[in-house]
């Protein structure tokens, strides 16, 4: 991997959750009254399908903690990478939270509240259908559209489950750009994104795609192990 590679890894989620947070804290500080969980809902789900398409490519538009987490349980991100996407994810989400009091000229109160089970449970589960949708992503490979789709209205639904009983935000780094951080917000998403793709990889999917990470030396070196055994078969069959 390149320089330009890493630092475009880097960018992309730091710009995605920036973007994400900005679009939920707008939605959820509009004047929208009737049916106002729909309207935010269908923002994240709309943005996140949007950013899925554009930097999907570059970096695979996780644009969450949790989510890094949960392909990290999969084992299809190493920790250091893993690390520095979701530090970049806070400090997007951070800077969103920034740039939207610095455009209302207000400071945005903090509405995570106390502690309670049933928001511990309902973002949890919120968390789980969304990622249940990632994970169908990532085992089946779907690309482009599909994959856009799938992730973007996995996110949609999970939120408007969730927001029966909580904020309905599934990302602790999104929790933290509206100001609703606190243990609940912050943990639950992510046991939730644990189970959900665990779940689905290994009693939904059709072939489990628990494997360690393959370094590329390993790649080389069997690539390799392959092109001298095929020169091998050639040179047989010239022979005789």
């Amino acid at each position: 991997m390149t320089q330009r590679n890493k630092l475009g890894i880097i960018v992309s989620e730091f710009l995605g959750t920036a973007i994400l947070t900005s679009t939920i804290l707008a939605q959820a500080n509009s004047n929208v009254i009737v049916n106002k969980t729909w309207f935010v809902a269908a923002t994240a789900g709309i943005t996140l399908t949007m950013l899925c398409l554009v930097i999907g490519k570059v970096s695979g538009a996780h644009v969450n903690p949790a989510v890094t987490v949960g392909l990290w349980t999969l084992r299809k991100i190493e920790t250091t990478t893993a690390v520095v996407y979701i530090s970049s994810q806070l400090l997007g989400a951070a800077v969103a939270l920034r740039l939207f009091q610095y455009f209302q000229n207000d400071l945005l109160l903090n509405i995570a509240g106390g502690f309670e089970w049933r928001i511990f449970v309902a973002e949890a589960i919120g968390t789980m259908i969304f990622t249940m949708g990632v994970a169908s992503v990532v085992t089946q490979k779907l690309e482009g559209y599909k994959a856009a789709f799938v992730i973007g209205s996995s996110l949609m639904l999970g939120i408007v489950v969730a927001s029966t009983a909580s904020n309905g935000i599934l990302n602790p780094a999104v929790a933290l750009g509206l100001n609703s951080w606190n243990w609940t917000y912050a943990v639950a998403p992510i046991l939730g994104s644990v189970l959900g793709m665990n779940i689905y990889d290994l009693f939904i999917a059709s072939e489990s795609s628990l494997k360690v990470i393959t370094k590329p030396l390993d790649i080389v070196s069997n690539t390799a192990t392959k092109k001298v055994a095929t020169k091998k078969k050639t040179s047989k069959k010239a022979k005789n």
